[in-house]
């Protein structure tokens, strides 16, 4: 098994409040956050990028309210 290379988001401020997203060798990405880091969401590349595309567009700003 290989260690994942976990990187911070710049935005995550609050040691609490924190996302990582590593790329894994299997060319997934993994997510995770810090109040939780035993639980881990793969997905692939392409789902991150359309996931990244409505969250700068605001399409999931309501759920941040």
């Amino acid at each position: 098994m290989s260690v994942l290379n976990w990187q911070k988001s710049s935005y995550s401020v609050e040691a609490a409040n924190c996302i990582y997203l590593a790329a894994a060798l299997d060319s997934t990405i993994k997510i995770r956050e810090s109040d939780e880091p035993g639980v881990v969401i793969t997905m692939s590349p392409e789902s991150l990028r359309a996931l990244l595309r409505g969250v700068k567009a605001g399409e999931f700003d309501h759920l941040a309210r």
